[in-house]
């Protein structure tokens, strides 16, 4: 079958042929009938080198994951071949306190994981390919009624990373409260739906381009800001001089981190999400009071099985552009050079 493996640290990615997959106990093979392309991957391609993670290429990129189970192996039961079906990313011990509970994400014992913090697309083989090998059964979820792979696909990390963020502060965003999304992009777009759907938040978009804040504007959000000297002055306005319940930073930078701390209403929660590089310096007169600053990854099992409902009941749907395999570079260059709106679906 054809896969498209990271050969190396470093390298651009490349086109094979490998092995189709077997199942061993408890695994289970998906055909893949959606993959989605994040922006974690450029990180993969043209920043990482040895020792940043505990893993190494090669390997088949892609974890977001959706299709048909195609192969079960030797004990696997509650599957069926040819159901429709997520993949959850995060591959975990499965024995650990947060494994058991259905964060993997969280892994506590990395060591007896797969790959340590890693999973499909991140230190073992992917779904840019036909078929991906799924070491555990409990990381095949089902799909709901009315979702597609195609659209399950983004939903498995460009929906549940911010879908995770936003769960996590649902107290802080009753009626006449106000939650700041920084950078709307693929994760953001997102995000903005997420907090319509769940929340009665008054939302306010933050970004540097005119086509993403249109984006936010279609799916929800209630005011957009073009980013820029004045932002703080006009998130504080628009609060009353109070600043936002909840902020969301799906950039990560220097210059974002700075406004989200400026925005951030006493009490408030700070959550960066963006993989930016940034710093953020706390201390005693740098933030407001008690406010809670976090950094999340991914998201749970069971949270993936709420964002799949969500997304069957047509809440939640992130804009995507589909690419045939032989063509994923492409969509990986039109992310690095901005002109990618939403997110990509590779389809085999």
């Amino acid at each position: 079958m054809r896969a498209l493996r990271l050969p190396a640290w470093k390298t651009e990615p490349e086109l094979v042929e490998v092995d189709e997959p077997t199942p061993g106990p408890g695994q289970v093979v998906v055909k893949i009938g959606g993959a989605g392309a994040c922006h974690s991957d450029l990180h993969l391609m043209h920043e990482f080198e040895a020792g940043v993670v505990p893993w190494d290429p090669p390997f088949t990129l892609g974890h977001e994951n959706a299709g048909w189970v195609h192969a079960l192996g030797a004990g696997v039961t509650g599957l069926e071949v040819g159901q429709p079906v997520a993949v959850y990313g995060p591959w975990g011990c499965g024995t650990c306190a947060r494994c058991r509970v259905g964060a993997d994400n969280y892994c506590e014992n990395p060591a007896a994981a797969p790959v340590p913090g890693g999973g499909g697309g991140l230190g073992l083989d992917g779904g840019m390919a036909e078929y991906e090998l799924v070491p555990a059964a409990r990381h095949v979820v089902p799909l709901p009624d009315g979702l597609d792979p195609v659209h399950a696909a983004p939903l498995t990390d460009a929906g549940l990373t911010p879908y995770h963020a936003i769960r996590r502060s649902w107290p802080k965003l009753p009626p006449g409260s106000t939650a700041v999304v920084i950078g709307v992009g693929g994760l953001g777009h997102v995000g903005v739906q997420i907090l319509k759907a769940t929340t009665a938040a008054r939302i306010i978009a933050v970004d540097t381009r005119e086509e993403a804040l249109r984006l936010a504007a279609e799916f929800g959000a209630d005011q957009t800001l073009r980013s820029g000297e004045r932002t703080v002055e006009e998130i504080r306005s628009a609060t009353g001089g109070r600043g936002a319940d909840v902020v969301l930073d799906f950039v990560g930078a220097d210059a974002t981190l700075k406004i989200a701390a400026a925005v951030a209403r006493t009490l408030g929660d700070l959550t960066i999400v963006g993989l930016g590089g940034g710093s953020l310096s706390v201390g005693f007169f740098s933030v407001p009071y008690e406010v809670s600053i976090q950094t999340t990854y991914w998201g749970s099992r069971p949270e993936l099985i709420e964002v799949l409902d969500l997304g069957a009941r047509g809440l939640i749907r992130p804009k995507t552009t589909t690419f045939e395999l032989d063509d994923a570079m492409s969509a990986y260059r039109r992310m690095q050079d901005g002109t990618l709106e939403g997110r990509a679906v590779i389809v085999p």
